[in-house]
Protein backbone atom coordinates (compact mmCIF):
# COMPACT_ATOMS: atom_id res chain seq x y z
CA UNK A 1 0.00 0.00 0.00
CA UNK A 2 1.44 3.78 -0.82
CA UNK A 3 0.71 6.86 0.83
CA UNK A 4 -2.24 7.69 -1.76
CA UNK A 5 -3.80 4.72 -1.23
CA UNK A 6 -3.29 5.01 2.26
CA UNK A 7 -4.81 8.17 2.74
CA UNK A 8 -7.76 7.16 0.23
CA UNK A 9 -8.75 4.71 2.54
CA UNK A 10 -9.09 6.92 5.35
CA UNK A 11 -10.09 9.86 4.17
CA UNK A 12 -13.42 7.95 2.65
CA UNK A 13 -14.36 6.79 6.28
CA UNK A 14 -17.20 8.31 7.99
CA UNK A 15 -16.62 11.81 9.66
CA UNK A 16 -12.79 11.77 9.27
CA UNK A 17 -11.09 15.00 9.59
CA UNK A 18 -7.06 14.85 8.14
CA UNK A 19 -4.56 17.32 9.30
CA UNK A 20 -0.94 18.34 10.04
CA UNK A 21 -0.90 19.35 13.81
CA UNK A 22 2.66 17.70 14.82
CA UNK A 23 4.84 19.27 11.56
CA UNK A 24 4.42 19.23 7.27
CA UNK A 25 5.27 15.88 7.13
CA UNK A 26 3.26 13.63 9.75
CA UNK A 27 -0.69 13.43 8.09
CA UNK A 28 -2.65 12.34 11.35
CA UNK A 29 -6.41 11.12 10.68
CA UNK A 30 -8.78 11.97 13.24
CA UNK A 31 -12.87 10.74 14.23
CA UNK A 32 -14.44 13.18 16.49
CA UNK A 33 -10.91 14.69 17.31
CA UNK A 34 -9.06 11.49 18.34
CA UNK A 35 -6.11 10.39 16.16
CA UNK A 36 -7.03 6.76 14.79
CA UNK A 37 -4.14 6.52 12.18
CA UNK A 38 -0.93 8.81 11.49
CA UNK A 39 2.21 8.47 9.31
CA UNK A 40 5.12 10.39 7.92
CA UNK A 41 4.83 10.93 4.43
CA UNK A 42 8.43 11.28 3.37
CA UNK A 43 8.40 7.37 4.71
CA UNK A 44 9.98 4.54 2.58
CA UNK A 45 8.32 2.31 2.58
CA UNK A 46 5.34 3.83 3.91
CA UNK A 47 4.99 3.42 7.37
CA UNK A 48 1.73 4.36 9.95
CA UNK A 49 0.43 4.07 13.90
CA UNK A 50 -2.49 2.87 14.50
CA UNK A 51 -4.64 1.94 17.75
CA UNK A 52 -5.21 -1.36 18.85
CA UNK A 53 -6.31 -2.98 22.15
CA UNK A 54 -3.54 -4.34 23.75
CA UNK A 55 -3.73 -7.96 24.22
CA UNK A 56 -3.88 -7.78 19.87
CA UNK A 57 -1.11 -5.30 19.55
CA UNK A 58 1.45 -7.36 21.57
CA UNK A 59 -0.02 -10.90 19.35
CA UNK A 60 0.18 -8.77 15.88
CA UNK A 61 3.65 -7.32 16.93
CA UNK A 62 4.97 -11.85 17.34
CA UNK A 63 2.80 -12.68 14.12
CA UNK A 64 4.28 -10.19 11.78
CA UNK A 65 7.65 -8.93 11.41
CA UNK A 66 5.93 -5.29 9.93
CA UNK A 67 4.24 -4.69 13.04
CA UNK A 68 6.04 -3.33 15.63
CA UNK A 69 5.51 -1.38 18.90
CA UNK A 70 4.35 2.49 18.13
CA UNK A 71 6.24 4.68 17.23
CA UNK A 72 6.78 7.72 19.43
CA UNK A 73 2.95 6.30 20.83
CA UNK A 74 2.04 4.46 23.98
CA UNK A 75 3.75 0.99 23.10
CA UNK A 76 0.73 -0.45 24.87
CA UNK A 77 -2.29 0.47 22.66
CA UNK A 78 -0.34 1.54 19.19
CA UNK A 79 1.40 -0.43 16.33
CA UNK A 80 3.61 0.84 13.61
CA UNK A 81 3.27 -0.66 10.63
CA UNK A 82 5.33 -1.01 7.81
CA UNK A 83 4.02 -1.66 4.34
CA UNK A 84 6.89 -4.11 2.88
CA UNK A 85 4.15 -6.49 0.75
CA UNK A 86 4.56 -8.93 3.86
CA UNK A 87 0.90 -8.96 4.30
CA UNK A 88 -1.97 -8.10 1.65
CA UNK A 89 -3.52 -4.94 1.53
CA UNK A 90 -6.21 -6.60 3.05
CA UNK A 91 -4.91 -7.41 6.36
CA UNK A 92 -3.70 -3.51 6.31
CA UNK A 93 -7.24 -1.96 5.68
CA UNK A 94 -8.10 -4.72 8.70
CA UNK A 95 -5.72 -2.97 10.84
CA UNK A 96 -7.32 0.51 9.66
CA UNK A 97 -10.49 -0.15 10.64
CA UNK A 98 -10.11 -1.92 13.96
CA UNK A 99 -8.05 1.61 15.06
CA UNK A 100 -10.95 3.59 13.82
CA UNK A 101 -13.41 1.31 15.74
CA UNK A 102 -11.90 1.39 18.76
CA UNK A 103 -11.16 5.33 18.57
CA UNK A 104 -14.87 5.33 17.72
CA UNK A 105 -16.30 3.23 20.47
CA UNK A 106 -14.17 5.12 22.62
CA UNK A 107 -16.35 8.66 21.94
CA UNK A 108 -18.60 10.22 24.06
CA UNK A 109 -22.55 9.28 23.55
CA UNK A 110 -23.21 12.87 22.19
CA UNK A 111 -19.92 12.64 19.60
CA UNK A 112 -21.13 9.30 18.60
CA UNK A 113 -24.84 10.75 17.76
CA UNK A 114 -23.43 13.47 15.74
CA UNK A 115 -21.38 11.40 13.58
CA UNK A 116 -24.16 8.53 13.09
CA UNK A 117 -26.81 11.56 12.05
CA UNK A 118 -23.96 12.41 9.50
CA UNK A 119 -24.92 11.26 5.80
Amino acid sequence: MNSEELRSYCIQKKAVEESFPFDAETLVFKIGGKIFLLFSLSSSPVQFNVKSEPEIAIELREKFHCVLPGYHMSKKHWNTIICDGSVKDALIKEWIDDSYNLVYNGLTKKIKLEIDTLE
